[in-house]
């Protein structure tokens, strides 16, 4: 009996000593798990309220850093300019700049340029970058892309230039003939002979004006608006009748043909100001006795037929590089015949502006010393407004030579018109 009292006693012990035990290491797993460890601390950080939300909306780059320098969080955007990579932070000077805010607690802003990734060619990124304390122990980086807002700039200050630089010289002409008259008023044949050139110069301030407001108008102006089906003989007509006058002094003969009872949809006024503009410049850049041709065909394309009209001359051609740059406003192939013609340099800007605005595009072929072929491709009417509100209005690009030359199908043997 003692025996079984013994064993039973023993038994008591050992389960209470066994419940113990296992308590005791739950306690302590419980407190293993709870204890933060070195990855807990890095990838899984306590942002402030709201910072998240806050930093997912930010049109800037955002970065937070902790107190060793590794990113807790980045938007899409901070990966995708380079700023981020493999947990850090890859800008140096940024860096620097978040350590020094960490240490003071002061917000610090810079503009920097950085290298573009993918690359080679030396192009920068302009941003800009600010550093403020986030709570005790966190830094958030804002960054903002400033190129394209420079370019801008830049195109705007060049644009301020070259409009300064164009009216300067008629106005100074102005000036300087009509103090020349004054000297010369005991001269009845020199007065007519300045006169003469006054009117020239106040010519050329004239149109020079008038194609500033054209290019602004195009530029900001919806041309479907007023839309409509236009018909492209009248367009074509209209062109070659607004430069009959150069053409018969140069001897020039003018030429229309391919396709009749074509249409396309679209502001009347505009159109025939960019074909108009095409066959003034073919004339002028023409040597005596030679052709203008123009043609209008239709081409299939995806999503509907395209009308194209081809302006074809026997010039003085383009080379290749310039042909990069033509529908630059202000450029000249050709700046001493510019300036005999009075050209301004911005029609062939007019024209890829109309171009663009109304779902179309404008080429260019040429070789020198054998000629040029602008084409203009504009949508049929009927297809032409889905097109024209597909298509992205043009911005400033026509400083970066976005239209491509290429290759021109010769259109069928244009004819003459009485």
């Amino acid at each position: 009996m003692d025996v079984n009292a013994a064993v039973a006693a023993a038994a008591a012990i050992a389960g209470v000593l066994t419940g113990v035990i296992a308590m005791l290491a739950f306690r302590w797993s419980e407190r293993d798990q709870k204890r933060p460890t070195r990855t807990s601390l890095h990838t899984d950080p306590v942002l402030p309220p709201g910072v998240d939300t806050v930093l997912s909306v930010l049109r800037s780059s955002a970065v937070v850093l902790d107190e060793a320098d590794t990113v807790v969080k980045a938007s899409s955007a901070a990966y995708a300019l380079g700023l981020v990579r493999g947990g850090k932070l890859a800008i140096e000077p940024m860096l620097g700049m978040a350590r020094d805010t960490r240490r003071d607690g002061e917000i610090r802003q810079v503009e920097l340029d950085l290298p573009r990734r993918g690359t080679g060619r030396g192009e920068a990124l302009a941003v800009s970058a600010r550093v403020a304390p986030l709570g005790s122990r966190l830094v958030l980086l804002l960054v903002e892309d400033l190129t394209e807002a420079r370019r801008i700039e830049a195109v705007r200050r060049d644009f301020v230039a070259n409009v300064s630089h164009e009216l300067k010289t008629p106005v100074g002409a102005l000036s300087l003939l009509s103090e020349a008259v004054m000297d010369a008023s005991d001269d009845p044949e020199a007065v007519q002979r300045f006169a003469g050139r006054m009117q020239i110069e106040a010519t050329r301030l004239t149109n020079l004006v008038q194609e500033l407001i054209d290019l602004s108008r195009v530029q900001n102006d919806d041309p479907l608006e007023d839309a409509e089906p236009v018909r492209v003989d009248e367009l074509v007509a209209e062109a070659i009748d607004r430069c009959r006058h150069q053409a018969g002094t140069k001897q020039i003969t003018m030429a229309a043909g391919g396709t009749a009872d074509l249409h396309v949809w679209g502001n009347r006024g505009q159109l025939a100001a960019a074909l108009g503009n095409l066959v003034e410049n073919a004339v002028n850049y023409s040597p005596a006795r030679t052709r203008v041709g123009i043609a209008a065909r239709r081409v299939s394309a995806p999503g509907g037929d395209m009308i194209e009209l081809a302006v074809t001359d026997q010039g003085i051609g383009i080379t290749d590089k310039d042909k990069e740059r033509i529908f630059e406003r202000f450029y000249r192939v050709d700046p001493a015949r510019s300036r005999a013609t009075g050209g301004t340099g911005l029609g062939l800007a007019i024209v890829k502006h109309v171009v663009a605005s109304h779902g179309g595009e404008v080429t260019v072929w040429s070789a020198e010393n054998q000629g040029s072929t602008f084409t203009l491709r504009l949508p049929e009417a009927g297809a032409a407004r889905d097109r024209a509100s597909q298509h992205p209005d043009p911005d400033l690009d026509d400083e970066a030579g976005t239209t491509e030359s290429s290759p021109y199908e010769p259109l069928p043997a244009p004819e003459v018109l009485p």
